[in-house]
């Protein structure tokens, strides 16, 4: 149509999230929205929703694009539940340390912005933090780990796994960061072959 300014939905979200991940939600602005998307206000409001819609749909963006790769990394849980679960950090080591991103994790920025978050943004937030302990759990019991050995070792590793994101954004090397994934993944090993 012509005058009518067309824009690629799937870039103006990635965008979006790039900065929602890069300042937080709290210090994003709707103008910081739309030097990142390149819409106007208007086009913000009406394409993609308010800031918290638009917030919520980022969120869920990232959490079906990482899902999908921690999902394949703990594919092979059931027959090797240790290389699973460093298959797992990888992909978190690896989108550290990509110069294309920003640090840390999304998740992990909006769940220490709870407190400032709208109560469905919040809520959200907590359920994108339950997946993952979720998808490891299921993932360390294929891995004949007793459900009390899942649940345990679930909740470390995402603690781990959130903690590598925020670590990330003080300077911490990836020596560092790696050193630490190992702790837990030899916690692991030494858990199935005592």
């Amino acid at each position: 149509m012509a005058g009518k300014k067309q824009f690629d939905m799937d870039t103006a979200l990635d965008a979006a999230m790039i900065q929602f991940w890069r300042v937080g939600y709290a210090d994003t602005s709707l103008d910081d929205l739309s030097r990142a998307t390149g819409l106007n206000r208007s086009s913000i409001y009406s394409s993609l929703g308010d800031k918290d819609t638009l917030f919520l749909r980022c969120l869920n963006l990232y959490v079906a694009r990482y899902g999908e790769k921690y999902d394949a990394a703990l594919s092979c849980a059931a027959s090797d539940p240790v290389a699973a679960l460093r298959a797992f950090f990888d992909v978190t080591l690896k989108r550290i340390a990509d110069p294309e991103l920003p640090d840390g994790c999304l998740i992990a920025q909006s769940a220490m912005a709870i407190p400032v978050l709208s109560p469905n943004v919040a809520a959200h937030t907590k359920q994108a933090l339950g997946f993952q302990r979720r998808r490891l759990r299921a993932a360390l019991k294929a891995g004949r780990l007793t459900d009390q050995d899942a649940e345990s070792f679930a909740v470390h590793a995402a603690a781990v796994n959130q903690s590598l994101a925020i670590m990330s954004r003080t300077g911490t090397s990836p020596a560092e960061l790696l050193a630490i994934v190992s702790v837990t993944v030899d916690a692991l090993s030494r858990a199935l072959h005592p």
